[in-house]
């Protein structure tokens, strides 16, 4: 069954319908490019009795691309070279053939839709603010392999061209008018194909601009002075935002710049070439494994419990006005949900409604909303200091200060007053969920919800299940962090769960290594280096040493109680000389492991390297770096071992949004896979010999890797 439709009309217009069977999207898999070659060659053959062609979709969108599966699974670089040429090859002969050809965008068009989009002469596009013109392969590790970055340099020039191929920038249809992107909007799928054959009747000849002779790329060449001063610095702002981590971004501007200088089939070969090199790379794999794969498979319900409605939050009551519970009212006002936000004063309260109208007008000014808009959303969180506002709540979030007694308090107390069948959540980073459940009536009805800081900005929210948490319960709170626009993953309850867990890995080895005597401004290079979004030490000034060392305390005595021996890390001495002996307790205390000056950029507290430093004692930068990312990776595993994390989707997902993972990795266990299993091993042994017992491989890591088993 062919995946594209030919039909002509009376008028000699033929359509070309893309229709892939038994898809829900089109993409650019093996039928589809046989489709593309009998139909091209048929086109070919009855050129003289075709006025033009129109290509539009049957599906709800017009075309998603290219088959991930298929190029998850390449591994032969020239065969997958010579497929990509052919696919360019027959967009090629349409292009050229002398005959207009108009794209009837009828819904999103991204990756390889917009390059089909690009093939033609004409674009119109269906004015609806759900749909989304781009070309986002970046972020998957990839370029746009297809002609994107060919033809979006000839159409814009590199430098308006550059966003949309190195940022994977995407625009709804009536920016995509305002930029030059498409030609025409129009309000409904019938006016699309109307104005389509129109445009084909009054422009019975076409091409496109660069097959025009004389035709020169907007803005320049590269040889231009102006484009020559904007590439002076391009490569270096690259490189500051991907630290080299992330080849995408670079091989896209290098196909770009060369393509600029050479014959329009010579730059597709010069894309085609780095598209290869990235599709084979690991970290396209990497990346297309977990943030399409994995990530797809959570949003989709994949650990959402099965047999309940789905539910919608109506009233959220937020239980302290601070930085995080004020983030989480702006998150569900901004979500249509009424938001009750308490705090012991209505000073307090109010300061954090404050907080959401600040987020609303920066929106506002940048044209992201109306001032109508904002006054709605705004009306939406009633601040207040009364407990009985929590009347008629269906979701109550308890965001006070990580102390036990004071949570179990003021849920309790919420509890009394909001709805029966209210679902009560936890906003703890660290303390277990089945012992806050104590405080309340009904502990079937209280989880955890971790949010991070800022919640506005930070993607994930982590849902703590306790020992008794219902299935139903989990499935209200999972629908609820779908409801408010993030990304939710599910773990059992443990001390520090799955994210704080890990997360303190890393802050404490590279706190450890500074205690060894480690030169701090070597830890905090290599960790960024390494992908990480920041080092360790700066990380733990915004976090505030004072507060870990809190959270340590409480979990020694916790484990004291219960009769288990806590084992101290080699970091706490290091974090109790700043917070005791130098009183540099972080950021919000005016200085930590750095120093924050009044004007200019934040720089690391000289005293350290007094405080700390030991020339004696210094490593090599492979492993710096791999004490932070192995440790993480180590941690990880010990919780899919004791049964915190579920699968392996959360792991990956939840280490990159949640703690800002390497992302190029994929995640923590697609970093072990890559690696391979073996070779981890080996190198965790290593660490462990030089640097502490910590590094050990777990025992389902050195099971897996004896049954040559992967984490998927």
């Amino acid at each position: 069954m062919s995946a594209i439709r030919f039909e002509k009309d009376s008028d000699n217009i033929v359509t070309l319908v893309l229709d892939s069977p038994g898809q829900s999207a089109n993409t650019m898999n093996a039928d589809f490019r046989e489709s593309l070659t009998q139909i091209v060659t048929r086109i070919e053959q009855e050129s003289e009795s075709i006025k033009g062609i129109v290509v539009t979709s049957a599906k709800k969108t017009f075309f998603a691309g290219g088959d991930l599966k298929e190029l998850l699974a390449v591994d032969d670089p020239q065969s997958f070279y010579t497929m990509i040429n052919l696919i360019k090859a027959d967009l090629r002969r349409i292009e050229t053939l002398g005959k207009p050809v108009v794209a009837a965008i009828n819904g999103s068009a991204l990756g390889g839709g917009w390059e089909i989009a690009l093939a033609c002469h004409h674009r119109i596009c269906l004015d609806n603010s759900k749909t989304k013109l781009g070309l986002p392969e970046v972020t998957l590790g990839l370029l746009p392999g297809g002609g994107g970055v060919t033809r979006m340099v000839r159409l814009l020039g590199l430098e308006k061209s550059l966003p949309y191929l190195v940022e994977g920038k995407q625009v709804v249809p009536s920016v995509a008018l305002k930029a030059g992107l498409v030609h025409e909007l129009a309000a409904t799928k019938d006016e699309i194909l109307d104005k389509a054959k129109a445009w084909i009747n009054a422009n019975p000849q076409s091409m496109q601009p660069w097959d025009n002779k004389g035709y020169k790329i907007p803005g320049g060449t590269p040889s231009s002075p102006h484009i020559v001063q904007m590439l002076s610095i391009a490569p270096s702002m690259l490189r500051q935002k991907t630290k080299g981590c992330f080849p995408a971004p670079e091989k896209i501007l290098c196909a770009a710049v060369e393509g600029a200088q050479v014959d329009f089939d010579s730059a597709s070969l010069i894309e085609s070439r780095y598209f290869t090199e990235l599709v084979t790379s690991s970290v396209a794999k990497n990346m297309i494994t977990t943030f399409w794969f994995q990530l797809n498979h959570i949003k989709a319900g994949g650990s959402r419990p099965e047999g309940f409605d789905v539910a919608k939050t109506h009233k959220v009551g937020v239980i302290g006005a601070g930085m995080m519970g004020a983030g989480i009212a702006y998150q569900s006002a901004i979500s249509g949900i009424d938001v009750v936000l308490k705090d012991v004063t209505r000073i307090a309260a109010d300061k954090g409604k404050n907080y959401s109208e600040g987020l609303l007008k920066k929106r506002v000014s940048r044209g992201l909303m109306s001032q109508d808009q904002m006054d709605n959303v705004l009306s939406r969180i009633k601040a207040t200091d009364n407990s009985e506002d929590f009347a008629g709540c269906d979701l109550i979030i308890e965001a006070v200060f990580e102390d036990r007694d004071l949570k179990g308090k003021v849920t309790a107390e919420a509890e009394f007053l909001c709805k029966e069948d209210a679902l009560i959540a936890s906003n703890t980073s660290t303390l277990p969920i089945s012992g806050l459940a104590k405080a309340v009536k009904d502990s079937q009805r209280f989880i955890g919800l971790h949010f991070f800081s800022p919640v506005d900005k930070m993607p994930l929210v982590e849902i703590i299940c306790g020992a008794n948490t219902s299935d139903k319960s989990l499935a209200r709170a999972f629908d609820f962090v779908l409801q408010i626009g993030k990304t939710p993953i599910v773990v059992n309850d443990s001390r520090g769960f799955f994210t704080s867990r890990v997360f303190g890995t890393f802050t404490n080895e590279g706190i450890a290594m500074l205690g060894e005597g480690v030169e701090p401004a070597l830890i905090e290079k290599e960790a960024v280096k390494a992908g990480m979004p920041v080092g360790p030490l700066a990380v733990s000034d915004e976090v505030s040493m004072s507060l870990m060392q809190h959270v340590r305390k409480q979990t020694e005595a916790d484990m004291k109680s219960e009769g288990v021996e806590y084992q101290p890390h080699p970091a706490i001495s290091v974090i109790d000389t700043m917070v005791d002996t130098l009183n540099r307790v972080g950021r919000a205390a005016g200085g930590g492991f750095y120093e924050y000056p009044a004007q200019g950029k934040k720089q690391l507290w000289s005293g350290l390297r007094e405080q700390f430093l030991r020339a004696d004692q210094q490593i090599s930068k492979d492993d710096v770096r791999d004490r932070m990312l192995f440790i993480q990776a180590i941690e990880t595993v010990r919780c899919l071992q004791e049964n915190v994390l579920r699968t392996v989707a959360e792991a990956n997902i939840g280490s990159i949004f949640g703690i800002g993972f390497a992302a190029w990795s994929g995640g923590a266990l697609q970093f072990i896979n890559q690696h391979g299993l073996e070779d981890f091993i080996e190198r965790a042994r290593y660490l462990a010999e030089q640097y502490g017992e910590r590094f050990e491989p777990p025992a389902l890591l050195v099971e897996m890797s004896a049954n040559g088993q992967i984490f998927e």
